[in-house]
């Protein structure tokens, strides 16, 4: 007879090394309401916030929280929630908790939305393209600080744009032409803005 697997019941490890380090309390706040989770979280992908390396998880699968729990977080922390929530394994989840978090214009949360444009999800996709309202605008804050890390991160907007490729080729080529693509409008606006913050 086969043992279910062993409880995680604390990933805070992990959660907290997805964010920089001045969010430590916030992020192990969080940590302690979600329910106890029976996978760690997967393949976390590195990337540079403002000189701090972190590693984002690229799954999660935790439960919801205890919306008793959750609904007394501040603004931060509720964010910080959302931002792990992306990485849920539920297309559905990711998408919900990208919505809430896509207003909140901090150079921590943009690794979370950026990697949502290279995965699968069209409708994901759509909601980033009507969420970045005013990447094309130079100045902006959304122009500035996507650029600005994105241009510290070559390499992941490299890997984006091979997967928004990849994606259109398997499974939207016949649907849209490959500019009219949601991830390749969005994939555009993104480097636009970090060709312009590059020394």
């Amino acid at each position: 007879m086969t043992s279910a697997p062993a409880e995680h019941p604390n990933n805070a490890a992990y959660f907290v090394a997805a964010f920089p380090g001045f969010l430590a309390d916030d992020v192990l706040a969080v940590a302690s309401t979600l329910p106890p989770s029976r996978r760690v979280p997967v393949q976390p992908f590195p990337v540079d916030v403002h000189g701090e390396r972190v590693a984002i998880p690229y799954r999660v699968y935790d439960e919801a929280p205890d919306f008793a729990l959750s609904a007394s977080f501040s603004g931060r922390r509720m964010t910080v929630l959302d931002c792990l929530y992306t990485r849920h394994h539920d297309g559905r989840v990711r998408q919900r908790h990208l919505e809430r978090i896509l207003p909140v214009v901090e150079p921590w949360v943009a690794p979370f939305v950026v990697q949502l444009v290279g995965e699968y999800v069209v409708e994901i996709q759509r909601a980033i393209r009507d969420g970045l309202v005013d990447i094309d605008v130079p100045g902006t804050p959304q122009h500035d600080v996507y650029g600005t890390f994105l241009a510290a991160n070559p390499r992941f907007l490299e890997l984006t744009s091979q997967r928004v490729a990849s994606y259109w080729d398997c499974y939207y080529r016949n649907k849209y032409p490959r500019k009219y693509y949601p991830g390749s409008i969005i994939l555009e606006s993104l480097r636009n803005a970090a060709r312009r913050a590059a020394p």
